[in-house]
């Protein structure tokens, strides 16, 4: 019997939200869809050993908040 997805909770800032949402729209992907292949890249780059283990992690830029 083929193993169940497992569910949790995630919470996103909204900015970065609508970021994937839109991502995921130009790549007819949902977000949950988008999420799960962004991720999967992430672990098979680092299985070839991009980033080094022990790399720090660049924190992604916030824009500017609008005045």
């Amino acid at each position: 019997m083929a193993e169940a997805k497992k569910s949790f909770l995630l919470r996103l800032d909204p900015r970065l939200w609508a970021e994937v949402q839109a991502w995921a729209d130009a790549e007819l992907r949902s977000v949950n869809g988008q999420i799960e292949f962004v991720l999967r890249q992430a672990v098979a780059a680092r299985r070839k050993g991009k980033p080094s283990p022990g790399a720090a992690i660049t924190p992604v830029e916030e824009p500017a908040e609008e005045p």
